[in-house]
């Protein structure tokens, strides 16, 4: 059933997850997004974004914005939604996929969230997109997002929609 199902995603497959929320929170009982481009209209303003525009096509062009309107994640996020705990990630450095993008999603997330399932973002400090991340990084990121994971669906399949294991 659906609150025992987790996505997650990273850079593309982080959109894949925003995107995959917004038009159907119902579905998954967890959520992962890592270092996702949220803001499909405004990407190609951002660092290397306006390299993207081949890939995603551009809002500029009235045609390709209303295709970006429908999946972008941060332009389908919906009041009075109840969005499956969800853990967003960045990194401070990033500069492929900016910040920024994490940031809003996750803010935009946490003011319309009419469930008490938890919306948190996970900044990862003196780090980039991923590539050459130490080891000791990768492993404190990977426990924090499988322990979020874990506890997600836990809580979810208890029906109780909080992170609490005693309760």
């Amino acid at each position: 059933s659906a609150h025992r199902l987790g996505i997650s995603g990273r850079s593309n497959g982080g959109l894949l997850v925003g995107a995959s929320i917004t038009q159907h929170p119902e579905l998954f009982g967890a959520a992962i997004a890592e270092v996702g481009v949220m803001d499909m209209l405004r990407f190609h303003r951002f660092t290397i974004g306006w390299g993207w525009t081949s890939d995603y096509g551009s809002s500029d062009d009235t045609h390709q914005f209303h295709t970006l309107r429908t999946y972008s994640p941060l332009h389908n996020i919906r009041d009075g939604t109840r969005y499956p705990p969800t853990l967003v990630t960045t990194g401070d450095h990033d500069d492929r996929v900016v910040p920024g993008h994490s940031f809003k999603f996750a803010a935009a997330l946490q003011a319309v969230q009419s469930g008490d399932a938890p919306i948190i973002i996970r900044i990862d400090t003196d780090a980039g997109h991923g590539l050459g991340k130490p080891v000791n990084k990768l492993i404190d990121e990977r426990a924090d997002v499988l322990a979020f994971l874990d506890a997600s669906l836990a809580a979810s399949s208890a029906g109780a929609g909080n992170l609490d294991p005693e309760g």
